[in-house]
This record gives structure tokens, C-alpha cells and sequence, in this order.
């Protein structure tokens, strides 16, 4: 039996998860542009939703490839002589594969996780900018004062402020990206392992893969340079 066609299919729906990621990521950014601009919380609410059906549409793509997939192992495994009902198997497997779906599964989407993470980082980051712009000079000395964000926006490693932070997902401190990308490439070739940078972290293990971009911290450093 050839599965060429069957192949062919699947490298198309593999290009649907590439245009569901697009859709993600571009939801993500609307949420975020939201917030930087103080926009009614039910908008930035809207885009989480869109979000969940993302992420859904996400889980029931990846269902009917699994469903397909393990449908042509089992027929190369047990080679029966009668070429078998190839959709009505699939069909099978994938009715299976999507009864036993929750709605936490949509929750642990690695896309949505990032989401509420930088959405709640989002939020943070430029609710502090907004109370600081309402402080009159009397109650800041704006010569002494360093604000925690601020010092967030340094890199533990450069000691100079970041352009393109990147969050460690294990420990949640954040650095340049070329800055802990060299530090990650150099100990690799001489087979250590990298601790995190930051003093006082116990985290002895950064692995490149561990390491997502911080837009939110990203957005809060350019806000203010613009300020």
C-alpha cells in the first residue's frame, strides 16, 4: 500500500499549524498593544478568547495528524491483505483521541501559557509606569530615585540595559539574548553546564530552550526611553 497522498495531507495540515502559530502570535501582540495603551480590559479580555480557540483548533489539528499517523503504522504493522477503510479508521481514532479532551488541555497550550505570562507582565510593567507618571515632583526626587522596574531593565550579565530581554522559563529572571546565547555556546563546547547569572538563583541548568523573548519587559524599556 503507498501512502504518498497520505503523506502529501499531512505536510499540508502541518502548514495549518503554521498559520494557526501566525494567528497566535498576532493575538498576542494586539493583547499587548491593549495594554500599552490602556485600553478597555474587556478588548484585552477578547483577545484571550480568540486565544482558547486557537489553542483549540491547535488540539483538534494535532488529534486528526495523530489519528492519521497511527492509523498507517498500524496497517505498515499488521499488512493485511484487503486494503482497509483508511477514513473510517481515522475517523475512529480521532472521535477517540477528541473524547477525551478538557478544557485544560487548551490551558497547558505552550502559546497560551506565554500569553497570560507576558499579558500579566504587560500589566504590571505598565501599571507601575502609569503610577509613576502620576507622581508630582514633591513626592519623588527624580535625581536619587531608581524605581524596581528600572532596575529590571539591566541585564545581569552586561550590566547595561536590555534590547532584547529573554525570560528563563525555570527560574523566571531575564537577560540580554546574545548575552546568555554566548555564555550558553561557550559552555557547551567546553561540556558545563550554565547557572543562571542572576545572584542568588539556584538554577544551575539554563538551557537554551528554556529561554522565551520578554515583550512586555521589552515594551516597558522602550516606554520609557521614549519618556
Amino acid at each position: 500500500i503507498s501512502f504518498n497522498c497520505v503523506d502529501s495531507s499531512l505536510s499540508s495540515l502541518k502548514n495549518c499549524q503554521s498559520y494557526i502559530n501566525t494567528g497566535m502570535d498576532i493575538a498576542t501582540h494586539v493583547a499587548f498593544d491593549l495594554v500599552e495603551s490602556f485600553n478597555d480590559p474587556e478588548d484585552v479580555n477578547s483577545m484571550e478568547n480568540v486565544m482558547l480557540e486557537y489553542a483549540a483548533m491547535d488540539r483538534e489539528l494535532n488529534h486528526y495528524m495523530r489519528a492519521i499517523e497511527e492509523t498507517v503504522n498500524q496497517i505498515k504493522r499488521e499488512k493485511p491483505e484487503n486494503i482497509p477503510d483508511l477514513k473510517n479508521l481515522v475517523k475512529e481514532k480521532f472521535a477517540a483521541l477528541e473524547s477525551k479532551n478538557s478544557d485544560s488541555d487548551l490551558q497547558r497550550n505552550e502559546k497560551y501559557i506565554y500569553f497570560k505570562d507576558q499579558l500579566k507582565e504587560m500589566r504590571k510593567q505598565f501599571r507601575q509606569q502609569s503610577d509613576n507618571d502620576n507622581e508630582t515632583i514633591e513626592q519623588i526626587d527624580e535625581d536619587i530615585a531608581v524605581t524596581q522596574s528600572q532596575m529590571n531593565f539591566i541585564c545581569p550579565i552586561t550590566q547595561m540595559e536590555m534590547k532584547r530581554p529573554v525570560r528563563n522559563k525555570v527560574c523566571g529572571h531575564t537577560y540580554e539574548e546574545d548575552a546568555i546565547l554566548r555564555i550558553i555556546q561557550t559552555r557547551k563546547q567546553q561540556k558545563k553546564k550554565v547557572r543562571c547569572p542572576k545572584i542568588g538563583c539556584s538554577h544551575a541548568d539554563v538551557k537554551g530552550s528554556d529561554l522565551v523573548p520578554d515583550e512586555a519587559l521589552k515594551r516597558a524599556i522602550d516606554s520609557q526611553n521614549k519618556q
